[in-house]
């Protein structure tokens, strides 16, 4: 009940206030009160105070002194029942409430008032009765409103059960019965809940937070324990006062007994006829349980049972599901002189709902790396089984030496005559972090993001072939080779469209968006690595994601020494047009600018003289040689132990100038053995 400001300290009667109440008042346990609201003072006779349980030297005549005899909720109802009756212009107000006697027992009481208003209005006093309803109630159930009662109970059962519909984690049920909404729909304040797990109950929720009792976290199934007594007995247990609960499980009592706890109902939680779990209900201001709430009770426990065994399943199938695939991906990332590497998966959210994505770093001859990020199409365990047959087969291509096209080529044919009906999507960058080369091939995949020094962020575009394995099908394995620089602290993004894809939105935008983060990420790799996958998370997490990041290292000096090698097979074209990218950028990335036309001339003129003469590959290194002058060495190795001899090409002749123009445009130049083969080679003094 409200109350008013400053006070008089003594209760003067009005002067309309009978003198000698009705004694019939008294004999049925009524009371009757008068409220000067301009005071805030509420005259309250003898059997008005015997309603409330309260000796009349307690009662001081203020509202307020009444508060312990009524619980909070049923406060906060009376304040707002008189309130909207006193804002409305009615004229007069009634309701059932609960008050808590001496003993700790809950009462059922009624009030009826009449507002009187002054010539403007103005509520100015409020005269009522106030009446044991205890006997009235029990004889006229209608009054209580038990069929609205029945009503609300299946209202909390298809409330509670809906909630629990889209629980498909056991934490998602937890949160969908311990928030505030499920637990005021359970009518509770308080909630516990414990899984069984190999003879033990763990405790998985506590509530109120604050309120976890040490050394319960795990109990034995046979311990004098209300939840380990519901699984042992498979029997639901009421505990209808607090008298009740200290009595029957005395320890336990003891350190919950501050949180005024006047019942409690513990229920088993069975599915296929084992139990997997109990639930504790805990209540303040309530006064035992009418058998349809111990009904209501035993059913939802049947519900809560159902969501959480459906939870638990999908988490193990999950659970196994995310482990084929964590199998799959590399478990060690190798170290990559000159730059530093990041790299993350998420798993869709629940069930078997795993997809193909994947990544990969692959340590190539030359100090280069190979990096991989490929979506083999579908979400299931047989797409995680594509992509780990192509991950291996992709790995052993590149290590192979073969050139970026050749690679990725080869991963389709090879997807293409596995036995499946999946398609891939794919981006292999091989990246010499020495010189800042990059060369890019990508299959059917979305383009990768280039983070600048200075934090901005854009798409690197790349030249595409179709995916893995459709390519094969159709005819068109040639995949173009997209040549890049990666600057001293220049950061490239792959990722798989898990990361930029929103149900509803454009993928465009959704590389926009992901631009935008970048931009606005922290400057360190891994913290920005895991920025990013916080947004997965937040989303909600539907679809599989792939994330690595590399970042070339911004001590790295364009003058500086490097070394830089390249595989080029036989009959693979692409390899060659890859070789003559790689060795351009390399010449200009360590200061030969001036020099590049003759070295890639000179470079070009020594691979093909080594593919035509010998049966097996070309192996081109650069490096630079540091001294009293800087040197780049150009050195092309082949199979063959065959010297190169210098022939005279004649005034027509189109071949024979190959050594001509070596030894034009080199500074100087050589022939050296090496195993079973040789190996040619030519330096050039760098400014």
């Amino acid at each position: 009940m409200c109350h008013g400001g400053s006070v008089p300290t003594t209760v003067s009667l009005p002067d309309d206030w009978p003198a000698h109440p009705d004694q019939s008042l008294s004999l049925n346990r009524m009371g009757s009160f008068d409220w000067d609201l301009t005071t805030g003072l509420m005259h309250m006779d003898g059997a008005a105070l015997d309603v409330f349980d309260t000796p009349p030297d307690d009662y001081d005549g203020r509202p307020a002194s009444l508060s312990r005899r009524v619980p909070p909720a049923e406060a906060a109802r009376l304040d707002a029942l008189v309130s909207a009756a006193l804002k409305s212009g009615q004229d007069s107000y009634g309701a059932y409430f609960r008050i808590r006697c001496h003993d700790g027992r809950l009462r059922w009481t009624h009030t009826q008032g009449r507002v009187m208003r002054d010539r403007g209005g103005r509520p100015h006093r409020i005269i009522g009765i106030v009446r044991d309803a205890t006997e009235e109630l029990s004889h006229s159930a209608e009054r209580l409103g038990l069929d609205e009662e029945r009503r609300r109970q299946t209202s909390v059962v298809e409330s509670t059960t809906a909630a629990l519909a889209h629980a498909r984690t056991v934490q998602d049920v937890i949160d969908a019965l311990g928030d505030a909404h499920g637990l005021e729909r359970l009518g509770s304040m308080g909630m516990v809940m414990g899984l069984v797990e190999a003879g033990r109950i763990h405790l998985v929720a506590e509530g109120p937070t604050g309120s976890f009792v040490p050394g319960t976290r795990y109990t034995r199934v046979d311990e004098q324990y209300p939840m380990s007594e519901v699984v042992r007995s498979l029997q639901p247990r009421f505990l209808d006062s607090a008298q009740e609960f200290a009595a029957d499980y005395p320890a336990l009592w003891e350190k919950i007994s501050y949180m005024q706890i006047s019942a409690a109902a513990y229920l088993p939680l069975i599915a296929q006829a084992r139990p997997i779990g109990a639930i504790g209900l805990l209540y303040q201001d309530k006064d035992g349980f009418t058998q349809d709430e111990r009904n209501l009770l035993v059913a939802l426990g049947s519900s809560i049972a159902q969501s959480l065994q459906r939870a638990m399943l999908l988490e193990q199938e999950h659970d196994l599901a995310e482990g084929l695939q964590q199998a799959m991906l590399p478990r060690r990332i190798p170290s990559v002189p000159g730059g530093e590497i990041a790299v993350r998966y998420r798993s869709a959210r629940m069930g078997q709902d795993i997809g193909g994505d994947w990544y990969d770093v692959i340590p190539l001859p030359g100090g280069r790396v190979g990096a991989v990020i490929g979506d083999v199409q579908g979400h299931d365990t047989h797409a995680a089984a594509v992509m780990g047959q192509l991950r291996i087969v992709l790995r052993a291509y590149a290590a192979e030496g073969h050139a970026p096209g050749t690679v990725i080529a080869r991963a389709s044919v090879f997807l293409h005559e596995l036995d499946t009906d999946r398609f891939a999507t794919c981006t292999y960058v091989e990246a010499d972090l020495s010189t800042g080369v990059l060369q890019l091939v990508r299959a059917g995949h979305i383009d990768p993001l280039l983070r600048t020094r200075d934090g901005d962020c854009r798409p690197l575009p790349v030249e595409g072939g179709m995916p893995l394995g459709l390519s094969a099908e159709f005819g068109h394995i040639e995949y173009p080779v997209t040549t890049a620089e990666l600057d001293p602290g220049e950061t490239l993004l792959l990722c798989t469209d898990g990361l930029v894809e929103q149900p509803g939105t454009d993928l465009d935008d959704g590389i926009r968006l992901l631009a935008s983060r970048v931009r606005s990420g922290p400057a360190d790799l891994q913290l920005l690595a895991d920025r990013l996958c916080e947004v997965v998370d937040d989303r909600g997490g539907d679809d599989d994601m792939a994330l690595l990041l590399l970042r070339r290292e911004a001590a790295v000096s364009a003058q500086g020494g490097g070394r830089l090698q390249q595989h080029v097979a036989p009959g693979d074209p692409e390899a060659l047009v890859a070789a003559r990218h790689m060795i351009g950028t390399a010449v200009r990335a360590w200061g030969a600018r001036e020099r590049s036309d003759e070295i890639e001339l000179v470079a070009d003129e020594l691979i093909v003289n080594a593919l035509m003469h010998t049966d097996g590959p070309a192996i081109v290194t650069l490096r630079v040689l540091t001294g009293p002058q800087r040197r780049l060495r150009v050195e092309v190795e082949d199979r063959s132990s065959a010297l190169p001899r210098r022939r005279e090409a004649g005034e027509s002749g189109v071949s024979g100038r190959g050594l001509m123009l070596v030894d034009r445009l080199a500074d100087v130049w050589g022939v050296e053995s090496r195993g079973g083969g040789k190996c040619v080679w030519c330096e050039f003094v760098m400014a």
